[in-house]
């Protein structure tokens, strides 16, 4: 039974099950717990945390052990307390794949050459080792948190993200009834990195970013479509001229999901922050569609860390 006193997310001390490489910058890595058979199911793009272990494979304590903390809600409060050689870093990323009778939860991961704390750990995982996962509790009755996806009445989709944004984009899309309309748009470093989906799930457009800047092939593929559905974005216009406010980047987060709504149409964007930020500024300003049928997500910003605290 769902409660509303639970917590919407836990830790779980969860075990790598298996890990293989999906192509040259994607590892998946499936994670195994007891306690996954209460893990969430809402998937989408919902997003956990992933608390990195030590060097020397130690995790630390943020009260996954006790009950009580866990019923308490406390895991970010202990893991703030932590004195600094203690509080090991934790990252973020979206539920690929969830099995609770299996005990079994997918993670994709993003490899690059010069890749963060989580790339590097996900790069040489190895069966048997240990990791804390910050996810959802299905006994709760929040247990969506963390979701971003709210198309509401909308079937007809547009979703654009970079490589960061491919795990939560596939998992949206094989979540997906019938009667949808979707425009799919994913750059990825190379056309190798192009993701196989679960048979019958809509296509997507794998966009290889080679030699470019990043996003810039992103950007044009965006361009291009909406010079080609000028009377779907036309529909989706919002009743009056808006004025979308200046984002610094460099200091502030560039995040917003709109609630469920009505409308035919709904855009999600999700990946670097400046190539986020032109296409927004393309839907909203260039094609005058509502912001309220565009929600978009800075993932990381180039040239900086995820900020944990």
């Amino acid at each position: 039974m769902k409660t509303a006193t639970r917590p919407a997310y836990r830790p779980y001390v969860a075990v790598v099950k298996k890990a293989r490489r999906l192509s040259p910058h994607f590892a998946r890595i499936t994670f195994t717990c007891p306690d996954f058979a209460v893990f969430g199911t809402d998937r989408r793009d919902q997003r956990v945390k992933l608390v990195l272990p030590g060097s020397d494979g130690r995790l630390c304590d943020i009260g996954q052990n006790d009950p009580a903390a866990i019923d308490g809600g406390e895991w970010y409060t202990r893991w703030r307390d932590l004195p600094e050689a203690e509080r090991m870093p934790f990252r973020t990323y979206t539920v690929r794949r969830i099995d609770p009778e299996a005990l079994e939860l997918d993670i994709d991961f993003v490899l690059h050459h010069d890749a963060g704390p989580a790339g590097t750990w996900a790069e040489t995982a190895a069966e048997g080792e240990s990791i804390l996962v910050v996810g959802p509790d299905a006994r709760s009755e929040d247990s969506a948190q963390g979701i971003d996806f709210h198309p509401g009445t909308a079937q007809r989709l547009l979703l654009v993200g970079d490589e960061t944004a491919a795990p939560a984009i596939c998992a949206i899309l094989e979540g997906l009834g019938s009667g949808f309309v979707v425009d799919a748009f994913v750059e990825v470093p190379t056309i190798d990195d192009a993701l196989a989906l679960a048979p019958g799930t809509l296509p997507v457009t794998w966009i290889a970013r080679d030699d470019r800047p990043h996003g810039e092939a992103l950007i044009d593929a965006v361009e291009a479509w909406t010079a080609a559905s000028g009377a779907v974005l036309s529909r989706a216009a919002a009743p009056r001229p808006q004025v979308l406010e200046d984002i610094d980047l460099d200091v502030d987060l560039l995040w917003d999901s709109p609630a469920d709504s009505e409308g035919e149409f709904y855009a999600w964007i999700a990946g670097e922050s400046q190539t986020v930020k032109t296409l927004r500024r393309l839907l909203v300003q260039g094609h005058g569609v509502d912001r309220k049928r565009v929600a978009f997500m800075g993932y990381w910003r180039e040239g900086q860390v995820e900020r944990t605290a």
